[in-house]
């Protein structure tokens, strides 16, 4: 490898180095790096001969190293990391890492022949080209050290001018247009809207308690014969179900007959659970069933069945269970962090996973007293209607709960709000490249936003893309603000007079 192949190589590097910082800051260290390499490598770069006269034009060096970026073929402040084309076909200049490497737009005084501080005495503050006038001088590395005449550092790197008029505006960060394009900041404009923050937690379909039915008798009873009805089976209400006989039902019937204590006696009947049907048509007819029909006190599917013909059932004994499915239960269990987010009312959606296309809205009906120990999580009902019987107890479902408010709310999107844990702000774009920090008191968030409830209003713009090193940038020009007038030594009288500060 050549030495002004290495030297290019070199410089290359030197220029990719610093720009990660040069990018968000005006006034960066990376002209000044780029001069100092310039200068220790100037005798291994080829060299572009000057003009022997104003008539002559310049012989350009052949460009040597590798390709560094590419720039627009016209010379706008348009570049790009690959090859890239421009909206008429044409090809974007290759820039090698011998040529000028330059991100962002000279100053003044880098405009002037010698850079601005070839011909500067040391101790002597001069002015660019206009009427600006210099503050004072600021460290290239950012740090916060300020000299009121030219220095460098002890890295030999110069000394950045500070002019007046760049920090009258504050905490104001003041970008140029080429660099607004090259760090891809983007803005939006601040609108109210209704922010849905939406929970999602596992849940499985279970029976509604309130619609199971069980068929049970009050006292010993021989069963005559049940009617084809299976586990599974949907029955509605007054279906018989089976016929039995009973001796205590029959004496309490015998006894109604007669009309002694007539009340009494219809109130026994009731009391053995014989439906009001079958004491109607023991009044009607004046007569004591051999039989008594027992039929279904609701419609439902016929979950278990625990009878035969002939058989003996005792006083308790289940012989059906009958369960409605037209309203079912998901039972959901929400974790402990967002819970505060949730309240009874609130509508839900449910996907069962034998579904997944298909949405079923319900509403949260009950937030249960108590949290699961090991999961720390906390149980939702929510009810959701089910005609047709497509929710199966023992489904299971993801639910997704609407919560927050429906009255819109002042928001902007999640990547403008810069949050260190204890402060939050925004960059607020002020027009013609200036962007103020802007604190900012968040609320809830939703649908990507985050409601802004003090700081901003509806129609302001704010930064949302690239807004970390604008904010590095005003965090910098804020704490050389404090620095912006540089103190004078105090003199061996005064330090000797305790007056030095």
């Amino acid at each position: 490898m050549s030495r002004s192949a290495w030297a290019a190589g070199t410089l290359a590097a030197l220029a990719a180095g610093v720009l990660g910082f040069g990018a968000g800051h005006e006034g960066s260290p990376v002209p000044a790096l780029v001069r100092q390499a310039r200068t220790e490598f100037a005798h291994w770069l080829p060299s572009t001969p000057r003009p022997a006269s104003p008539m002559q034009a310049p012989v350009a060096a052949k460009a040597t190293g590798p390709v560094v970026y590419y720039q627009d073929p016209d010379g706008k402040l348009d570049y790009a990391s690959e090859p890239k084309r421009t909206a008429d076909g044409r090809d974007y200049r290759a820039v090698r890492a011998s040529e000028d490497v330059r991100f962002y737009e000279p100053d003044e005084a880098e405009a002037m022949p010698d850079g601005g501080h070839g011909d500067m005495a040391m101790g002597q503050a001069t002015t660019p080209a206009g009427t600006r006038k210099v503050r004072f001088y600021r460290n290239p590395m950012g740090l916060p050290d300020t000299s009121p005449i030219p220095k460098k550092d002890s890295m030999g790197m110069d000394y950045l001018p500070v002019y007046e008029g760049e920090d009258t505006d504050g905490g104001t960060v003041r970008i140029s247009p080429g660099k607004l394009q090259r760090t891809g900041v983007r803005t939006a404009v601040v609108e109210r809207r209704v922010l849905s923050m939406p929970v999602r937690a596992p849940g499985a379909i279970e029976e509604d308690e309130r619609r199971i039915s069980v068929i049970a008798m009050r006292t010993d009873a021989f069963i005559e014969k049940v009617e084809a009805v299976t586990t599974g089976d949907h029955v509605h209400k007054g279906q018989p179900l089976l016929g039995l006989f009973s001796p205590e039902m029959n004496a309490a019937a015998a006894q109604y007959l007669t009309g002694i204590g007539y009340e009494g006696a219809r109130r026994r009947l009731e009391n053995l659970g014989i439906p009001p049907e079958v004491i109607d048509e023991i009044e009607r007819t004046r007569k004591v069933p051999s039989t008594i029909t027992w039929s279904a006190p609701r419609d439902g599917v016929v979950v278990e069945r625990n009878v035969s013909d002939g058989m003996r059932a005792k006083s308790g004994d289940t012989l059906f269970k009958l369960v409605d499915h037209s309203r079912v239960w998901v039972l959901a269990d929400v974790t402990e962090r967002d819970l505060a987010a949730v309240a009874e009312g609130q509508t839900a959606t449910a996907r069962a996973r034998t579904f997944p296309d298909r949405v079923f809205t319900g509403a949260v009906t009950r937030i249960y007293p108590h949290l699961a120990m090991g999961t720390r999580t906390a149980r939702l009902r929510i009810e959701l209607p089910n005609p047709n019987g497509d929710l199966r107890p023992g489904m299971f479902a993801d639910v997704t709960i609407a919560t927050g408010s429906d009255k819109p709310v002042v928001a902007v999107p999640d990547d403008a709000v810069i949050d260190t844990g204890t402060r939050q702000v925004v960059l607020l774009d002020k027009g013609e490249g200036r962007f103020e920090p802007r604190p900012v008191r968040l609320g809830v968030r939703g649908d990507g936003y985050v409601e802004i409830r003090d700081g901003i209003v509806a129609g302001d713009r704010v930064v949302t893309s690239a807004n970390f090193l604008i904010d590095a940038e005003s965090n910098l020009k804020a704490a050389l603000h404090g620095l912006s007038e540089p103190k004078p030594d105090p003199g061996p009288q005064a330090a000797a007079e305790g007056k030095a500060p």
